[in-house]
């Protein structure tokens, strides 16, 4: 009797091991993908910032060359109006929205899938 109890004790902290194991791998994925999400959400900042002043730029040029003072402003605003016209209109397209949906989960969760592949290689070689 006293053999059994040993071994449910020693099962009972080997699921207890096992369930940390996983939270803990859980726990790493998460921050791993929120890094990467603030990451995106940085680099979507910054290139906002450089896209407003590259088109400020572009405009007061195209204002100095035409010497008119809003035709600049005219000419860049066109352009991002058939830019989103553009994006309307392909907005219901399939093989965009699969590129897109590609490109993020790629970015968000392939980094996961490398790290864990080197873990479980790792873990072999320990075992």
């Amino acid at each position: 009797m006293l053999n059994f109890a040993e071994i449910l004790q020693t099962i009972k902290s080997l699921v207890e091991t096992k369930i940390e194991l996983i939270k803990s791998d859980i726990q790493d994925q998460l921050v791993g993908m929120l890094s990467r999400l603030i990451l995106l959400v940085l680099i979507g900042s910054i290139l906002l910032v450089a896209g407003l002043f590259l088109s400020l730029s572009l405009a007061f040029y195209i204002s100095q060359v035409t010497q008119s003072p809003y035709l600049g402003f005219l000419v860049v605003a066109l352009g991002y109006l058939i830019v989103v016209a553009f994006l309307y209109l392909t907005r219901d397209s399939q093989g965009f929205q699969q590129q897109v949906n590609a490109s993020l989960k790629q970015f968000i969760f392939n980094s996961t899938k490398v790290k864990n592949t080197h873990e479980q290689g790792t873990r072999e070689k320990i075992s």
